[in-house]
């Protein structure tokens, strides 16, 4: 299916930016009138994957997250995060509820949050260069 609207960009993993990631990404997702608890999921799982990429991926060091978001006719978003960073060693593992490489600071819930806001929640990672996560959420709203 081809998507009726898109858009990309990319900016510093800097945990500064997430505010304005998960701002940019609601904004283009109101396009399509979402209720106000379908713009909340997608601002708390677009929030929580970009969280991921600043702590996670890029551990001491700065470097770029990858941003595009898609809306098909059937009124289904699309948000794809991507990082260059460390990667994901087990995939499978760190999406358990409670798994956490960070010690005692981190919970260990981000992907179980964003799988819980979203239809559809895809991880992808190669160690070394990186990790790709797809939000995918059909919106109530009307297609303009």
């Amino acid at each position: 299916m081809k998507a009726i609207n898109d858009f990309k960009m990319n900016i510093m993993s800097k945990s500064a930016n997430e505010g304005f990631i998960r701002a940019v990404t609601a904004a283009f997702c109101a396009l399509i009138d979402p209720t106000v608890e379908e713009i909340s999921d997608i601002k708390t799982a677009v929030s929580e994957a970009v969280t991921n990429a600043v702590v996670h991926a890029y551990k001491e060091k700065q470097g770029r997250i990858y941003i595009d978001a898609a809306i098909y006719p059937d009124n289904t978003v699309k948000i794809r995060i991507k990082d260059k960073g460390c990667g994901i060693e087990d995939v499978k593992k760190a999406m358990e509820p409670l798994y956490t490489t960070s010690g005692d600071e981190r919970s260990g819930l981000g992907f179980s949050v964003m799988e819980s806001f979203c239809d559809k929640l895809k991880v992808s990672s190669t160690p070394g260069k990186g990790t790709v996560v797809t939000l995918t959420k059909k919106i109530t709203g009307k297609c303009e």
